[in-house]
């Protein structure tokens, strides 16, 4: 499936819900896992503002990609975000959609507060 990079240097980015453990499967409440590393995968819904317009975009990252206190309001950076178009049969529906993967969000609030003590 072809992933596509997404340019953030020229947008807004901020926590809008807090990272939540991703579900795998809603019925036994397994979690999500990186295939690659099996690092635990966490979902971080963020506000994301370029070109005037406004998003609400849910990320996946793995855990350790989380750094800093993510609460509501806080402006983040995201690095390495790549979109992925997806598409399934469901129940007979053909759904469709674009996933947002990080490899980490980090908030920009002690970033902030670093360059101003020095």
């Amino acid at each position: 499936m072809r992933q596509i990079p997404v340019d953030t240097s020229a947008a807004t980015v901020m926590v809008a819900k807090p990272p939540q453990p991703k579900v795998r499967d809603r019925r036994t409440g397994e979690i999500a896992t990186d295939v690659e590393t099996g690092a635990k995968l966490m979902t971080v819904d963020v506000m994301f503002a370029a070109n005037d317009e406004v998003e609400i975009l849910s990320i996946t990252v793995p855990e350790p990609g989380i750094s800093g206190e993510l609460i509501m309001g806080t402006p983040v950076a995201l690095t390495g975000l790549i979109a992925r178009p997806w598409e399934n049969d469901f129940n007979g529906q053909k759904r469709h959609g674009i996933a947002f993967r990080a490899v980490a969000v980090t908030s920009l609030v002690a970033a902030a507060a670093n360059s101003k003590a020095a």
